[in-house]
């Protein structure tokens, strides 16, 4: 990858919550490759040592738990001390609850909106404050296409994730004039471990995703890494504020 292709991240480091598995571990893995150095975080040291040794020299892995919103600020300045300057921050762990609307209690639904938006407004707030600095940085959401739809048994992560796509339009107002760019990604039915069990399980429900999407297939972590990649390039220098389907088509099919 040459210096002279716009798309290549080579010099930039990147911070990546919920690196270590899924759809986090693959953007890491994709950023690598493009040149990038990352920083992963997750909760789970196994997880964690694990996904390291995959990535290879270029990913440090960094435990912290973002229910701890008021250590967020402390914890970005440790990053920035021990590894260097922040250029990319992905927002991509979150956590989920599937649960009828009449069930889930004020607890429950607390839980996944401090982890699924607060934290993630808490993260970006304090990585910008570094990022204005210097002038540049980009900060990329991972929201989900049950922002978009009516999705039964999961109010708390729609609320959480319609949340995301305002703050995505709100922070880049504010912060594209200091040279901040913010954009979001809202991945449709994507090929994961958890997905795949759980469509499998219900070859109606499978069947019924894959007719309304007009490319006939499920995405890949890897299509949402790609995607990742290119907001975080120089070739997507002119782009802020605007959230990406990226899901085979399936917001417009029918």
């Amino acid at each position: 990858m040459t210096t002279t292709n716009k798309f290549h991240l080579t010099g930039k480091k990147a911070l990546i919550t919920g690196g270590s598995r899924g759809l986090g571990f693959a953007i890491a893995k994709a950023f690598i490759e493009y040149g990038a150095e990352v920083i992963i975080t997750g909760r789970n040291k196994e997880h964690m040592n694990k996904a390291c040794k995959a990535l290879g020299e270029k990913c440090k892995g960094f435990i912290f738990d973002l229910n701890n919103l008021g250590g967020i600020g402390t914890f970005v300045s440790t990053i920035e001390k021990e590894h260097g300057a922040i250029d990319i921050l992905v927002n991509n762990a979150g956590i989920h609850l599937k649960k009828d609307a009449l069930e889930v209690s004020d607890e429950e639904y607390e839980e996944v909106i401090r982890i699924n938006q607060q934290a993630v407004f808490a993260l970006s707030r304090e990585c910008a404050k570094k990022m204005v600095t210097r002038k540049k940085g980009v900060i990329i959401m991972i929201s989900s296409m049950a922002s978009q739809y009516g999705i039964p048994k999961v109010i708390a992560y729609t609320s959480a994730k319609s949340a995301v796509e305002g703050m995505t339009r709100g922070l880049a107002v504010e912060l594209s004039p200091l040279g901040i760019r913010v954009n979001c990604i809202a991945p449709g039915f994507i090929e994961t471990d958890m997905s795949s069990k759980a469509l499998n399980g219900d070859k109606e429900r499978k069947q019924r995703v894959l007719s309304r999407t007009p490319m006939g297939k499920l995405g890949t972590p890897e299509d949402i890494a790609h995607a990742a990649v290119y907001l975080s390039s120089d070739a997507a220098a002119y782009i802020t504020g605007i959230v990406l389907p990226v899901d085979g088509g399936n917001a417009i099919g029918f």
